[in-house]
């Protein structure tokens, strides 16, 4: 129990990553799926991925903008998850979809840019999952860092994933887009620097007042 009042950020949001996933087994096993259960499954799967991949780019942004500490290990959690729904999304789509028919699946990753942009994203996220532990990154060192810079690219590859896959109607891709940019441009050093500061003086401001207050009524 008091593990729990400590880490309650973590539970919760450990909770809510499987979640999703609960939601969609419940609604296979009931069939409240819709008339293309395969469809569906892929759909929602590949969605999960991308929300659990900007959930982990959103991380230090959030930490940036509030100082709210808990967040920042949820990075490489949120991380996991995205490439757990993104290896669902795969099985599916390979094994429910195309009954592992290789010679049919390498002439859809071929013919259709989607899926080679899909498969580029999920081939960059399992070496990033892989090496997620505390033991790699003292084994890869600085490399390590520069290794899991490229989950920014495996971002770029899912928006232009989803934007190629509706191919009429981009606005919702176009808004996941454009979150992405916006968590982009919060982790340039200089951006961040400087939201880091405003957050210390807005920070600095209310205590003044506050402190100033607590003194006149202490006189």
């Amino acid at each position: 129990m008091a593990w729990l009042r400590a880490n309650w950020f973590l539970a919760l949001a450990h909770a809510g990553a499987w979640l999703p996933l609960g939601v969609l087994l419940w609604d296979v096993a009931r069939g409240a799926l819709s008339v293309n259960p395969i469809q569906d499954i892929t759909f929602r799967t590949g969605k999960f991925a991308l929300l659990m991949l900007m959930l982990s780019l959103a991380c230090t942004p959030v930490n940036t903008l509030t100082g709210f500490r808990p967040v920042l290990p949820m990075r490489k959690w949120f991380g996991l998850y995205a490439f757990l729904y993104a290896a669902l999304h795969f099985l599916v789509f390979s094994v429910l979809d195309f009954g592992l028919d290789w010679g049919l699946i390498q002439r859809e990753i071929v013919e259709k840019r989607y899926i080679l942009a899909g498969l580029a994203a999920l081939l960059i996220l399992i070496p990033l999952a892989i090496t997620s532990t505390k033991g790699w990154q003292r084994r890869l060192g600085k490399t390590w860092k520069r290794l899991h810079r490229f989950v920014y690219l495996a971002g770029v590859l899912v928006i232009l994933h989803y934007i190629w896959l509706v191919k009429a109607d981009v606005r919702e891709p176009a808004l996941w887009g454009g979150a992405l940019a916006i968590l982009l441009v919060l982790r340039i050093p200089r951006v961040r620097m400087a939201v880091s500061a405003w957050r210390r003086r807005a920070s600095a401001a209310k205590a003044g007042p506050a402190l100033g207050s607590s003194t006149g009524e202490a006189k």
